[in-house]
């Protein structure tokens, strides 16, 4: 048993001197040589917000604090992941007694004058229940980590690392319903690479890859408030979502982004820059019931589609309802 105790921490609290040199000897004989040691219930407190033991020997009679309250005020300490066993020593050993002591926090009693054969083994039972408690907090933390990359893929766009289409839709909605709460205006920018099919075809889709990454990290640069949101909308389109921001504001930001990417200097014979270059609409709303988020991104996709007819690698503001393409 020696080894498999070893690491075990545990707090004897206890002010009698002879009941804490059997107890001191049981330990020993499994192999504890130096537990920890308190003699009235503040120091025992003390102790365990410092050192957080695994086991505490807690005697029910204590000088200064009644050791049912010092139980009580452990389990206070504990933080939702942490359980340290709680056996009471005690002279006291009627149904009302272990009643007390469960209510209070205990886990188990023992006895005075401690059998040292009885020590031993509940002893060893609370190590299996240690042993048991800190897999099982081993597993949650694994899974609570599992689950939060699970919802990050969920949506994260596994080639550009910015918000995917599903996490576009989810924010927009919320942020529409909070903008029309507020009574604040709600702005987007549609942006899209320009001739990106003939940058794929002369440079290859590694490249074009490449290139997408880079265009959506300058986009997200651009969006480092919490009432903003970078996207990728599907294949070489992009969205930012802009709250509390007026027609200004957008187009102000969409210049911005299309500067950024422009300044990348990355190489793309089709347009006139001889650079990669995007092309942006911006519609801006002061959301009401009778608008919806449907007819926003239309009006937007009417702007960016008027932003690539008037030769490209510009910003076009358009109009909430003006869908028309022509």
């Amino acid at each position: 048993m020696k080894n498999n105790t070893q690491t075990l921490k545990i707090l004897v609290v206890e002010d009698s001197k002879v009941t804490l040199k059997v107890l001191s000897n049981y330990l020993a004989s499994m192999g504890i040589d130096a537990p920890l040691i308190a003699e009235t219930g503040k120091q025992a407190l003390e102790l365990f917000e410092r050192e957080r033991p695994d086991i505490v020997l807690l005697d029910a009679r204590l000088p200064d604090i009644d050791g049912f309250d010092v139980a009580r005020k452990i389990r206070k300490l504990e933080n939702e992941d942490e359980w340290s066993a709680i056996i009471f020593l005690t002279a006291m050993n009627t149904d009302e007694d272990l009643a007390r002591g469960i209510a209070a926090g205990g886990d188990d009693y023992l006895t005075k004058p401690v059998s040292e054969l009885v020590f031993h083994s509940k002893v060893r039972a609370m190590q299996r229940l240690i042993e048991m408690q800190r897999k099982l907090v081993d597993v949650t933390r694994k899974l609570d980590t599992a689950n939060a990359e699970l919802q990050r893929l969920s949506t994260t766009d596994a080639l550009t690392g910015i918000a995917n289409r599903r996490s576009l839709d989810d924010f927009l909605g919320r942020e529409w319903r909070r903008c029309l709460r507020m009574k604040k205006p709600l702005s987007i920018v549609m942006l899209d690479i320009d001739y990106f099919k003939l940058f794929n075809d002369k440079y290859g889709h590694q490249n074009g890859d490449e290139c997408l990454k880079g265009v959506a990290a300058q986009i997200a640069k651009a969006a480092p408030r919490a009432s903003d949101l970078a996207a990728r909308y599907g294949g070489e389109e992009f969205m930012l979502v802009l709250g509390e921001t007026d027609e200004g504001g957008a187009m102000w930001m969409a210049e911005r982004v299309r500067q950024m990417v422009a300044d990348m200097k990355v190489k793309h014979y089709a347009t006139d820059s001889k650079f990669v270059s995007i092309s942006c609409g911006v519609v801006s709303v002061m959301p009401n019931e009778k608008q919806t988020i449907a007819a926003l991104i239309e009006s937007a996709d009417a702007a960016l589609y008027h932003a690539k007819r008037s030769g490209r690698d510009r910003v076009v503001a358009g109009v909430y309802g003006k869908f028309q393409l022509g």
